[in-house]
């Protein structure tokens, strides 16, 4: 609520609003008000008469929710679109195929903020992105009005000699990968007015040595900052960490100390039933990508890792990143696994998922994933004004089942509109879009020459 006469810098008014707050809070008619970062207040719009505003957006017709976060994502690899879908697992490890070391920093800036680009205008306000090059890539991103949470890939194996079957690891390539994260925090972590956010990101349990590991966890404690890792997402990991170390890539991750309630995991899918109930009753958060999975014909446990205590999450990786399109693919998945409609797995769980489970992940409960006063000015506005979202005779439901990234019309982040009907007010569109075109280009053909 507010006071009286209260005036606001922002004022969104006439939307159906969807809060995602804890009282899990529709306003049919609604309106929200922000002053510098910060929602100041969210009211029925008929409630008592607008405050003044310098800025007064009309989403009549329009859905509002809280900015989407999504938890795992390399925009880099936006250079892989339409290609990779059809390779199977790590076509990066494949020989003829663009590989980390490969991309130059122009490069990666280039195809990042072409990631970035196509997050925020579906209607993701925060990414959790690790690969290469991230001293030039995350503020690069973060410049586009996102918030960024981001590494680079820390791995000591010699990427290298992977698409000829050889896992080799490197003590002088961990102290390298080490040595980046750490010039990382100390230039990047805060930056953008704390929209840039220093993680520690493990690559994968294979691609890192047992003895690197343990490091990245005594350096993370150092720092206090959050983990994500890929984690149980093949075979092939399964297979290498039972030989190398005699335990499942859950028991290994547990065994170094990462496996806590600061540990977001990517993929979860080769888990044992022990794995599922170690994981739960560590806490630990699950970055879903429900798409990516299904398109690679696997399917994560996501019914039994909830019930275990896991937390939710959902992620694009590096596939297209319209997030209300992932939130159909979750509720579907979860279907399949229990084979029933119910009660346990509706819209608003998956939209629990994109928004506030995201923000626990990410420790950040009290400032994003919801719109409350007080919380950060997140904010998206999505047109329902068509045809594929009408009648709206549940907001969410019809959201969940029947929107498309594309029906995002406004993007707010921090207070500040950085889409504005459908185009990004910080940035030339056309322009990052023919220098991303460029260097993938560029990429592929150093990739299949040699």
């Amino acid at each position: 609520m507010r006071p009286d006469g209260d005036d606001c810098d922002l004022l969104i008014e006439g939307a159906h609003i969807l809060t995602a707050d804890a009282a899990r809070r529709e306003i049919p008619h609604g309106r929200i008000g922000t002053t510098g970062n910060r929602i100041a207040f969210i009211e029925a719009a008929d409630a008592r008469t607008a405050p003044m505003a310098g800025t007064v957006i009309d989403a009549a017709g329009c859905i509002v929710v809280p900015g989407f976060i999504n938890t795992h994502t390399h925009a880099v690899l936006s250079l892989m679109r339409g290609v990779a879908e059809d390779m199977g697992f790590a076509p990066a490890y494949t020989k003829g195929v663009p590989r980390a070391p490969m991309i130059t920093e122009e490069e990666a800036v280039a195809l990042a903020r072409l990631g970035a680009l196509e997050a925020l205008k579906f209607g993701s306000t925060a990414i959790c992105d690790t690969y290469v090059h991230p001293l030039n890539t995350m503020p690069a991103m973060g410049a586009l009005g996102l918030r960024i949470f981001g590494c680079n890939l820390l791995h000591d194996v010699d990427f290298a000699g992977m698409p000829e079957g050889r896992w080799d690891y490197d003590e002088a390539i961990g102290e390298a990968r080490l040595a980046e994260v750490f010039a990382l925090h100390e230039n990047c972590h805060g930056g953008e007015n704390g929209r840039l956010q220093v993680i520690m990101a493990p690559h994968a349990p294979d691609t890192c040595s047992t003895a690197f590991l343990k490091k990245v966890a005594e350096a993370n404690e150092r720092l206090g900052l959050r983990t994500a890792i890929h984690l149980a997402q093949s075979d092939i990991e399964v297979q290498r960490i039972a030989a190398r170390d005699r335990r499942t890539p859950v028991e290994l991750i547990d065994q170094v100390g990462l496996l806590n309630d600061r540990l977001l995991a990517a993929h979860c899918i080769k888990l044992t039933e022990t794995d599922i109930k170690r994981a739960g009753d560590a806490r630990i958060h699950v970055a879903h990508v429900p798409k990516g999975n299904a398109g690679g014909g696997m399917i994560a446990p996501t019914d039994r890792l909830r019930a275990a205590g896991a937390n939710l999450t959902l992620s694009t990786d590096n596939l297209l990143a319209d997030m209300t399109e992932g939130m159909r693919w979750a509720l579907s998945i979860a279907r399949l696994q229990t084979e029933t409609v119910n009660s346990d797995w509706q819209p608003e769980h998956v939209f629990e998922m994109a928004t506030i489970n995201g923000a626990r992940a990410l420790g950040m409960t009290d400032e994003i994933g919801s719109l409350e006063p007080g919380n950060m000015a997140d904010i998206v506005i999505v047109n329902a004004d068509t045809p594929h979202l009408t009648p709206r005779l549940d907001a969410l439901g019809a959201l969940v089942h029947c929107g498309q990234g594309s029906n995002v019309r406004d993007v707010i982040v921090d207070g500040e509109v950085v889409v504005r009907d459908g185009q990004a007010a910080r940035a030339d569109e056309t322009a990052i879009m023919a220098e991303a075109q460029a260097a993938a280009e560029a990429l592929w053909a150093r990739a299949r020459a040699g």
